[in-house]
């Protein structure tokens, strides 16, 4: 019999209104860089191509974007590899137009934002509708009923969900991040976008931010939902949809998973 570990609904900084705006972006901007300078989301462009086909969506709304990394690297990983990137909506409950749109003038063919505030469990249909939808490394910071909530709402308004951590539930795991995360993180004051003195004495001067970004890392990979719970989350619409569970690597060992919902 396997042993797992229980998930645990622990805080991470970047969550927490009262952090400041420095730190936050810090872990956001770190945290995007090792994504694209470690190339973590290659593995995910087969899996997600697959997804697309298979919705026939040509537009996805990504929920929880964030500051927009996951979309921007997905489709240059999509596009390196000789495919045709689908243009990704950004939306998120706390929208980050600024950062936003730098991400839509770097790739004004592959991103576009919703300006408007969107909960994720409650997509408006028009913004919804025909679009599919893309989770990725957001889900774990939603307790049970906000993600089985963010599953029916796509069922009801969407071709399609496909949801991906870049690890699942070992912290162990997270030691994969290194190798592009502490450069990404000592190099982050001089080209983040704004507010570099700041950073830099958070990064430099102070163990502030790799403190936090640690902390915020290993409760990630404590927080992420195995596939029986995503199984369980989605049962009431198995019948009506087909659910596959995969993973997926990336150097030096990491492993993360997707888990894509399509209507029969």
């Amino acid at each position: 019999m396997s042993f797992r570990l229980p998930r645990l609904q622990l805080f991470e900084f970047n969550d927490l209104p009262w952090v400041p705006a420095a730190v936050r972006d810090t872990v956001v901007e770190s945290l995007t860089r090792t994504l694209a300078w470690g190339r973590m989301l290659d593995g995910l462009v087969a899996p997600f191509q697959a997804f697309l086909r298979d919705t026939g969506a040509r537009e996805v709304l990504e929920i929880g974007s964030g500051a927009g990394g996951p979309a921007s690297i997905l489709s240059r990983a999509i596009v390196r590899g000789g495919g045709v990137s689908p243009r990704f909506i950004l939306t998120d409950l706390h929208p980050r137009i600024e950062v936003w749109e730098r991400a839509r003038r770097a790739q004004p063919e592959c991103i576009d934002f919703e300006a408007s505030s969107v909960d994720a469990t409650h997509v408006p249909a028009e913004l919804g509708r025909g679009r599919a939808r893309s989770v990725v490394n957001v889900l774990h910071h939603f307790p049970r009923e906000l993600a089985t909530a963010v599953f029916e709402d796509a069922v009801r308004g969407s071709p399609g969900i496909f949801v991906a951590e870049g690890f699942e539930r070992n912290p162990l795991m997270f030691a994969n991040f290194a190798v592009a995360g502490l450069p990404a993180l000592a190099l982050n004051p001089i080209l983040s976008p704004k507010d570099r003195l700041a950073k830099a004495a958070l990064t430099w001067l102070s163990p502030v931010a790799l403190g936090v970004s640690m902390w915020d890392g290993l409760v990630s990979t404590l927080r992420v939902w195995s596939e029986e719970e995503l199984r369980d989350m989605v049962a009431p619409f198995g019948g009506h949809w087909r659910w596959d569970y995969g993973t997926y690597d990336y150097l030096p060992y990491g492993r993360g998973y997707f888990f894509r919902g399509v209507p029969r």
